[in-house]
């Protein structure tokens, strides 16, 4: 939520991924949080997973939003 994600588009990425979590039934399973700064403000938004070190740049369109879900957060669950 620093200024340079809040300008790129963060909260349309936060309220894309609490849709996607909704429409798939995982309130129970996962959590967005909001975190300060990750130093990347030269990429798209950044996202991390909770207790890991990679960060993501996830651009603030539905389609990113929907793919990085798809391919990142599903691989996570299925183990």
């Amino acid at each position: 939520m620093g200024s340079a994600c809040h300008v790129k588009g963060s909260y349309n990425i936060i309220s894309k991924l609490q849709e996607l979590i909704s429409e798939n039934g995982l309130e129970d399973r996962l959590e967005v949080k909001a975190a300060f700064c990750f130093g990347r403000c030269a990429h798209a938004v950044s996202v991390q997973f909770e207790g890991e070190d990679e960060v993501f740049s996830v651009a603030p369109t539905s389609a990113s939003v929907t793919q990085f879900f798809d391919s990142e957060i599903r691989k996570r669950l299925n183990g």
